[in-house]
């Protein structure tokens, strides 16, 4: 139940950030993401009644239990290390932007 609840979130929204309300890390992923001016679904998992299952459902699905839990156009990204290092090598907005999740800028 927990997987399929999941996959359908990921497959709704261009960019979800599995999350914890109190995370460090998830907190700036979704800092990040925000000046970006990226649409994104951040899922809470410790405010979510079967945020546990979800959590070990990820694990399963994407080989990562960890939060923050990052999926760009329905691609399993990683954590917070990962989407900022995406970010400072310049691959974040052109991935934000092919899932459409910000406005293509004419730069």
């Amino acid at each position: 139940m927990a997987l399929t609840k999941a996959k359908e979130i990921v497959s709704s929204n261009s960019v979800v950030v599995f999350s914890k309300t109190y995370c460090p890390y998830c907190v700036s992923v979704k800092q990040l993401l925000t000046q970006l001016g990226a649409n994104f679904k951040a899922i809470e998992l410790d405010t979510e009644s079967d945020g546990a299952q979800i959590q070990s459902a990820l694990g399963e699905w994407s080989g990562q239990r960890t939060v923050p839990n990052v999926f760009i156009g329905g691609n399993h990204i990683g954590g917070c290390d990962t989407t900022t290092a995406l970010h400072k090598e310049g691959k974040l907005v052109p991935l934000l932007s092919q899932a459409g999740a910000v406005a293509k800028t004419s730069a």
